[in-house]
């Protein structure tokens, strides 16, 4: 999916770079699969603001998108590929031969007309979804399952994919997009390919207006707050401000927050690799 620079026509264009959406061959949803969703503001059920920068936006309308992927053996033909909101990735509405309508998320290479398959026996084609017992080693795989039947759980963003590295016992070894190298039960499923639109990290908003379209409210850097107000505040002049942490001093690089008693610890082969070394 390619972006593109738009003219410098107005202060808020000179910056920006967009989707081209030439993937997207729809512009209204299917109503059928529409759900209505309740916007907090960052507040709890006591009206207190416990989530901050969060509210306003654009209205919006869910998109269920069948993550499950479980009427198997039965053919789908791809009838349009459409923008969420919702998600970073497109998806791809399903026409199932049952009559059915499901919205999956769409992979990379998905057109309209192609046919899609789920269950034991499908073939490992592009948008197939799969057990990880039968998809051959090596193949790119997203919207992966995490306990059977659950619904996909991983590699469910714009452009990412995790790799099938083995098989072992009763567990795949599967790659993940952070790194890490992990167990996951065979009988969980996957879908073949990566996920759509791998250059949406490459947009730029362009003007403090579309993020407030997103629903993200402004945000305050600590080193311009007071010290009561921040751990990384006050000082004379412009001061940096002492170890990055958070408003409720927890720390915000190095420390590790993952609890080593989880029973899913021992599932993980290799952690993700660090990024300050």
């Amino acid at each position: 999916m390619p972006v593109k620079k738009f003219s410098p026509v107005t202060p808020g264009t000179r910056f920006r770079v967009g989707n081209t959406f030439s993937e997207v061959t729809a512009c209204e949803p299917e109503k059928s699969l529409l759900a209505p969703i309740k916007k907090s503001g960052g507040r709890n059920k006591d009206g207190k603001m416990t989530v901050r920068q969060r509210g306003g936006g654009h209205k919006r309308r869910y998109r269920l998108i069948d993550f499950k992927r479980d009427k198997d053996g039965i053919p789908a033909t791809v009838k349009t590929i459409e923008y969420d909101p919702n998600r970073t990735a497109f998806i791809a509405l399903l026409n199932y031969a049952d009559g059915e309508k499901r919205y999956i998320i769409a992979p990379q290479g998905l057109k309209v007309g192609d046919q899609v398959v789920s269950g034991s026996g499908a073939s490992p084609d592009t948008g197939n979804a799969l057990f990880l017992s039968e998809i051959p080693l090596g193949s790119s795989i997203h919207a992966i399952e995490l306990q059977p039947g659950q619904g996909a759980a991983l590699a469910r963003g714009a452009g990412t994919n995790g790799v099938l590295m083995g098989r072992e016992g009763r567990y795949a070894s599967v790659k993940l997009p952070s790194g890490e190298v992990r167990r996951i039960l065979l009988t969980c499923k996957a879908t073949i390919g990566t996920t759509s639109n791998p250059d949406h990290g490459l947009q730029v908003l362009g003007k403090a207006g579309r993020n407030r379209w997103i629903g993200r409210r402004p945000r305050v850097r600590g080193v311009a707050m007071n010290p009561v107000d921040h751990p990384m505040g006050g000082g004379e002049g412009r001061a940096s401000g002492g170890h990055p942490r958070s408003r409720t001093g927890i720390m915000a690089k190095g420390q590790k927050t993952r609890n080593n008693k989880k029973h899913s610890t021992k599932l993980i082969i290799s952690k993700r690799k660090s990024r300050n070394k």
